[in-house]
């Protein structure tokens, strides 16, 4: 058994495009510009998602954004959404308080795989935001910790005040079989912690390419350097994972505005490997 919540989105309307309510049940302010929210579903039903699948979450009378789920798979009774201002729908979303209800269509999208990298080393690179989409899979990780070989994570952030789930961090740091490794670009004057790109933190840990299974996510233009470190890792193509953005709106491959390539980011992603758009990588403006 898995361990995931069973079935889909338990009392949810069958059509995808139509979205279901869900109740605000807490708010916490993450960093400066980024805040998560705890939902349930308002008709008491179950919801169940894989690590990497996304939502389309509705604010009434204002619009619609894809927001990546952030907390853990395997929590039956809520999801959590970690969500960056960055819009005029997601600031009137920073607005709403405990009771408030949304509308949520989903989950969506290809998920991050976990059974076929049983038995690898791992190693996490990520930086501010983009550990949101990373962190269901490290807690599916961390509840299946036997069967995985070496667990690293490369977090990085604009400084110290940008660091996301700091407290976990700490916490994952504190395993004896789990190595975190967090980078800032900027730190005041007395800082202990490493300084430098998350790609410089890629190449100093000790990562040895031939059996790992690397996962990124950063801003689509840090990606490539990214992968460009583990390559020079020996992490191969066919064993990095990535999760790419685009201004996602039907969920379903419909509309046609995150089409990427031949592909359509909500339907074929955003999860990919590496190597089945590295070409599209060396396209501009794509």
């Amino acid at each position: 058994m898995d361990g995931y919540p069973k079935g889909n989105a338990v009392g949810a309307p069958v059509d995808p495009m139509i979205p279901r309510p869900f109740r605000i049940t807490k708010v916490k302010s993450e960093v400066p510009g980024v805040f998560s929210w705890h939902l349930v579903p308002v008709d008491g039903g179950g919801f169940a998602y894989r690590p990497g699948q996304f939502n389309m979450l509705y604010l009434f009378g204002v619009g619609e954004v894809a927001i990546s789920i952030s907390g853990d798979c395997r929590d039956g009774e809520k999801i959590v959404h970690t969500i960056r201002i960055a819009g005029s729908v997601t600031k009137a979303m920073s607005s709403l308080s405990v009771g408030d209800v949304i509308g949520v269509r989903g989950p969506f999208g290809r998920p991050w795989p976990v059974e076929p990298i049983y038995g690898s080393d791992l190693v996490f690179v990520t930086g501010t935001i983009g550990l949101a989409p990373l962190r269901p899979l490290i807690y599916e990780v961390l509840h299946q910790r036997d069967k995985f070989g070496r667990v690293i994570i490369c977090y990085g952030s604009r400084g110290t005040d940008d660091i996301l789930y700091e407290d976990e961090l700490h916490l994952w740091r504190g395993r004896f079989d789990t190595n975190v490794h967090v980078t800032v670009h900027s730190a005041p004057s007395g800082y202990r912690g490493r300084i430098g790109s998350v790609a410089a933190a890629v190449r100093a840990a000790h990562i040895e390419g031939g059996d790992t299974q690397a996962f990124v996510c950063r801003s689509e233009v840090m990606t490539k350097p990214a992968v460009d470190a583990l390559h020079e890792r020996g992490v191969s193509s066919e064993r990095i994972w990535v999760t790419l953005e685009r201004n996602m709106k039907c969920g379903i491959g419909l509309c046609g505005h995150c089409q990427f390539g031949p592909t359509f980011m909500c339907r074929d992603g955003p999860v990919y490997r590496f190597d089945e758009i590295e070409h599209l990588f060396e396209i501009r403006e794509l």
